[in-house]
């Protein structure tokens, strides 16, 4: 039986043919470094992987496209090499906050707080949105922030250093937090605007608190499902007020007549 390079162990897939496994062991823990075709290509990821961990002047900037380790593992690998703990995930730890790689110069910065929760779900995107899996279901990111699917940068949320990767909670400031509800200036004041969408959007009202364009999202819900909309429109949530007052303010506040007098064609 021919004896394998360092580093190297060979497998059999399913369809019978054989690949090789790279992986090494370093500060008592055993890595797995990828699966290759060639025995030759998973002896240069082990060697590769090994002076990486000897030589602390390796860098991410030192990473080449034609690397037989994936950047993934590169970071993975410093990181270990640097402070002391493997992560499956692409997570290189700073004093104060962690980087999540995708390449180079692409890439999250998070708070400490959410090292667990990174470091044990990888961050997929798709269309522009983000999302971990996360018992079964797919999470976006985002909703960590309390911001929605639908949620659109500059009118609902945004970074406020300008900063689309820095992910730290002081940095992503919410403006409407409210399903159907935006917040706009009129006459040098701040005022919340509430739209919701049926076949197209229709004008609920404007209101001068963001509680009371809130509800009255909820009580334009109620409107349109007694006039025999059958949607599922997802009601807001209100923090902080006793349901006597949301009561009265339900019953206070006014609708526009597209919703109030709508009927179902």
């Amino acid at each position: 039986m021919k004896r394998q390079l360092p580093g190297v162990y060979a497998a059999v897939r399913k369809d019978q043919t054989q690949y090789f496994r790279a992986s090494l062991t370093y500060r008592a823990k055993h890595i797995s470094l990828g699966s290759y075709d060639r025995a030759e290509d998973a002896h240069q990821a082990y060697l590769l992987a090994g002076s990486l961990l000897a030589d602390a002047s390796a860098s991410l900037n030192d990473y080449l496209p034609d690397s037989p380790l994936s950047f993934e593992k590169w970071v993975c690998l410093l990181n270990f090499r640097d402070n002391g703990i493997y992560f499956s995930t692409p997570i290189y730890v700073r004093p104060k906050f962690f980087y999540y790689y995708f390449a180079p110069s692409d890439f999250f910065i998070f708070d400490l707080e959410d090292l667990f929760y990174y470091a044990t779900r990888k961050i997929s995107r798709r269309g522009g949105h983000c999302f971990v899996a996360d018992y079964g279901m797919q999470v976006n990111i985002m909703s960590r922030y309390g911001i929605k699917n639908y949620a659109v940068e500059g009118r609902d949320f945004r970074f406020v250093n300008g900063n689309s990767q820095d992910m730290r909670y002081e940095n992503i400031e919410i403006i409407n937090r409210y399903n159907g509800v935006f917040a706009v200036r009129e006459m040098g004041r701040t005022r919340y605007r509430v739209r919701i969408h049926v076949k197209g959007n229709l004008n609920v009202g404007t209101y001068d608190s963001e509680t009371e364009a809130a509800i009255a999202y909820n009580k334009a819900i109620d409107l349109l499902k007694k006039a025999g909309v059958d949607k599922a429109y997802a009601p807001n949530y209100m923090e902080g007020i006793s349901p006597a007052v949301y009561a009265d303010l339900y019953a206070s506040i006014d609708i526009a007549p597209g919703v109030r007098n709508y009927r179902c064609e």
